[in-house]
C-alpha cells in the first residue's frame, strides 16, 4: 500500500478530531461493505478503536484514513478495519441452553441419519475465535464417537481474517475454561491439569472447517444445512439487513432444520412465516419430520 511521501512528517502530528462528516462517511463505508450499522455506537468508541491504526499509518485524522480505505488496492487495510470494529466476545458453551437442546433434541436424529449414510452439515456463522464450533463438535463426539467415519461436518465462518487465524490454531489459555465442568474440559481438550496453553483435541478440531465469509456477500455454499448457529451477529446490522439475513438463513436450512440466534435477538419479518419456535431463541424451519420426543429430564 502506498501513502503520500510526507508520511514521516505527518506521523509526528497529533491526530485531529474526527468531523461529523467523516464519521458519517465511515458509517456508510462500513454499512455498505460489511453490513455493520455503526449508528448505535458512540462516535468516541469507534474513533478510539481506529485511533491506533491511524497513528500507525502516520495519518493525521479519520478523513485521511478513509481516503486510504477508499483508494485502490486497499483490501489489506480493509482487513485491519474489520479487526478494529468487529467484536469478538465468545466463550465455550456460551448460552448453555442451546447446547443442551442441541444434544437432547436435535443431534440424536441427525446422527441416526448420518449413521444410515446420510449427509449432515452444521454452520457456525460469525464463529469468532472458534469456541462455538468446537463446543458443537464436542457435543457431537460425546454422542457419537464414530462420527469421523460419517458424512458430518461443521462449517465455521467469520469476516475477520485475524480472528480466523486464531481459531485455526485451536489453542486457548487455561483461564478460558476454568468455569467449565471437568467433563466438558475433557471433551474439548483431554487432560488439562497443569497446562497453561490448551490445544483442542484432534478429533474435535477435525470436524470443523474454518472459512472466511462476509455475510452480506453472496454465499458460495451450494447445499443446505441441518443446523445454523448465528448468535449475537445480526444485532450489528440495521433492521433491513437483519430481515434479509434471516430470510437467507431460512433458505439455507433444510426442512426441519434449526436456527439458533443470540439471547438479545428475535426473528421478525417474512422469514418468520417459514419458522416455528423450537426453544429459547431457537427456531425450526417448517416442513420435514418432527423430532422424536426425548426421554429423561
Amino acid at each position: 500500500m502506498r501513502l503520500d511521501p510526507d508520511i514521516e512528517d505527518r506521523a509526528t502530528r497529533a491526530e485531529a478530531p474526527a468531523s461529523q462528516a467523516d464519521l458519517d462517511r465511515l458509517t456508510r463505508l462500513v454499512r455498505d461493505s460489511l453490513g455493520i450499522d455503526l449508528r448505535p455506537f458512540k462516535s468516541a468508541i469507534v474513533r478510539q478503536r481506529l485511533s491506533h491504526r491511524i497513528k500507525e499509518l502516520g495519518l493525521a485524522n479519520l478523513g485521511e484514513y478513509l481516503d486510504v480505505l477508499e483508494g485502490p488496492d486497499t483490501n489489506s487495510e480493509r482487513d485491519n478495519l474489520i479487526s478494529a470494529i468487529t467484536t469478538n466476545v465468545t466463550q465455550f458453551f456460551r448460552e448453555a441452553h442451546h447446547f443442551e437442546l442441541l444434544s437432547h433434541d436435535v443431534l440424536p436424529g441427525l446422527l441416526d441419519h448420518a449413521r444410515a449414510g446420510g449427509r449432515v452439515r452444521l454452520w457456525s456463522a460469525g464463529c469468532s475465535s472458534g469456541q462455538e464450533p468446537f463446543s458443537i463438535a464436542a457435543c457431537i463426539l460425546d454422542l457419537c464417537p464414530e462420527v469421523p467415519r460419517l458424512d458430518l461436518k461443521i462449517l465455521a465462518t467469520d469476516i475477520d481474517p485475524a480472528i480466523l487465524a486464531v481459531a485455526r490454531q485451536a489453542v486457548f489459555r487455561s483461564e478460558e475454561v476454568q468455569k467449565l465442568s471437568q467433563a466438558r474440559r475433557l471433551a474439548l481438550f483431554g487432560e488439562t491439569a497443569g497446562r497453561e496453553r490448551l490445544t483442542i483435541r484432534a478429533d474435535v478440531a477435525d470436524l470443523v472447517a474454518f472459512k472466511r465469509l462476509n455475510l452480506v456477500d453472496p454465499w458460495p455454499m451450494r447445499h443446505s444445512f441441518d443446523v445454523i448457529f448465528c448468535r449475537n451477529v445480526a444485532i450489528y446490522f440495521d433492521a433491513d439487513l437483519r430481515e434479509q439475513l434471516w430470510q437467507r438463513f431460512v433458505a439455507a436450512l433444510s426442512e426441519g432444520g434449526r436456527l439458533f440466534v443470540g439471547h438479545s435477538e428475535r426473528i421478525l419479518g417474512p422469514a418468520l412465516a417459514q419458522l416455528e419456535h423450537a426453544g429459547v431463541t431457537t427456531y425450526r424451519k417448517r416442513g420435514g419430520p418432527l423430532p422424536a420426543p426425548q426421554s429423561g429430564p
